[in-house]
């Protein structure tokens, strides 16, 4: 069988294990894919570590060592656990693992289990081969959708020298801009924003229902309080990250003028079904997720509070995201208490060095002449591990020219989530390639 084969018949097991998150930590089952990977490499010459930190939650690493001990090493990092699904909305077997006009339907078939066969099957063909000089190590990681904690975050925290973290690649890359003038970009995602959860509790005066006059209305002061939350309007980033994605879509000097400078919020409207990740990536986001207060219909409720899921860009501090909502906030900040959730800083890694090149080695093999253009991504990836344990990490995957960033985006999590095989074919091709590329 071809290594596209190979790869396709392991992708079609790992969607039909049904390895679920529903974010508690019996769900998951992650052990079901750690089984079948072990079962993908027997009779293989690889190093196997089993990591189970909590029955069912199985990470896995595959180690290929090198014949250089002073080589530069690579570690590819793929989690094997999917999202939950509302069955009412797919109209194919959610865990059936479909192929129906070119394309393999499932949960988690595009997040991100495509990439992690791909890493298992290059992997499985560089280990039957002639020996490259650095380590390669493939981890199939447990619990990536409910932030790692049995997973990356686990190893990072108890096992960090389980195997090497400095050089990493996981999800997602590859997949081409929709450049204003029809030409092409590639994407390789160089860093993610951070995690700045808050509860900003609010409190007021309990009493009957039937006399509010003259008390202080902790709904009231909700309502307030997420009315000035929703006119917070951070300052647009100044990064070269930022400037170099704009200036990709070669948008008219009005329009580029308007996104650089952050002065025009209808801007964003130019990037179409990318306004809202493009909006994302250029600044710290407030987004208000949850309210609470009261009960009976009868009683003042005395306190209450919202939730915000705040996401930071690097270099944006805890304290930094602190003050900017107590501005917002103006006088009533003295009156409300700011409780930190999760909280955790944004990561980036660097558009330069060997496994950066490596990568826009891979593109042109592929795609000559094509630009590769930096991005963050809005949400978080096992990568923040192996970046803030000191090493670099990229999303790396390969797309076909009419795959454009906003198609991928609306696959994740989505009812009746799907990949194009060709991609299939195209993301295990340039993985294969790039790996030989940088561990020889």
């Amino acid at each position: 069988m071809s290594l596209y084969d190979d790869t396709l018949r392991l992708l079609s097991d790992l969607v039909r294990n049904a390895c679920v998150n529903d974010y508690t930590p019996d769900s998951g089952h992650e052990h079901r894919n750690a089984d079948t990977l072990c079962t993908f490499f027997q009779d293989t010459p690889v190093n196997i570590q089993r990591f189970e930190p909590h029955p069912g939650r199985v990470s896995v690493a595959f180690s290929v060592p090198g014949t250089d001990p002073q080589a530069e090493p690579l570690t590819l990092l793929g989690h094997t656990d999917v999202v939950p699904v509302d069955n009412a909305h797919w109209t194919v077997p959610p865990f059936g693992a479909e192929i129906r006009d070119g394309r393999i339907y499932g949960r988690g078939t595009v997040d991100m289990l495509f990439i992690t066969a791909a890493m298992a099957a290059a992997t499985r063909e560089i280990a039957r081969g002639n020996p490259l000089k650095g380590d390669l190590t493939f981890v199939a990681l447990a619990d990536e959708e409910s932030r790692g904690g049995l997973g990356a975050g686990w190893l990072a925290q108890h096992q960090p020298t389980a195997f090497s973290w400095r050089n990493t690649l996981s999800e997602t890359g590859g997949s081409h801009l929709p450049v204003h003038d029809g030409s092409d970009a590639l994407v390789v995602v160089v860093g993610e924003k951070g995690a700045a959860q808050r509860r900003i509790h609010v409190v007021g005066d309990a009493g009957h229902g039937s006399t509010p006059f003259g008390r202080s209305s902790t709904l009231v002061t909700l309502g307030e309080v997420t009315r000035r939350l929703a006119a917070i309007e951070p300052p647009v980033s100044s990064s070269e990250i930022w400037q170099d994605y704009v200036r990709a879509f070669r948008f008219d000097a009005d329009t580029e003028h308007a996104l650089l400078a952050g002065t025009d919020p209808e801007a964003y409207q130019a990037f179409g079904p990318l306004a809202g990740y493009s909006h994302a990536m250029s600044r710290l986001t407030i987004a208000q997720t949850a309210i609470h207060a009261g009960g009976p219909i009868n009683v003042l409720p005395s306190s209450g509070y919202v939730d915000l899921d705040i996401r930071p860009l690097p270099g944006q501090s805890q304290d930094d995201v602190d003050e900017i909502l107590r501005a917002g906030l103006g006088d009533l900040a003295d009156h409300v208490q700011i409780e930190r959730l999760i909280s955790e800083e944004a990561t980036v890694s660097p558009s330069e060095g060997p496994l950066y090149q490596a990568i826009l080695d891979t593109f042109q093999e592929f795609f000559p002449d094509v630009p590769v253009i930096p991005t963050l991504s809005a949400g978080g990836s096992d990568l923040r591990f192996a970046r803030r344990l000191g090493g670099v990490g990229y999303g790396f995957a390969l797309h076909h020219r009419e795959r454009t960033l906003d198609h991928v985006f609306s696959e994740l999590h989505s009812h009746d989530e799907n990949l194009y095989l060709e991609d299939l074919d195209l993301t295990v091709r340039a993985y294969y390639s790039l790996v030989q590329r940088f561990l020889s």
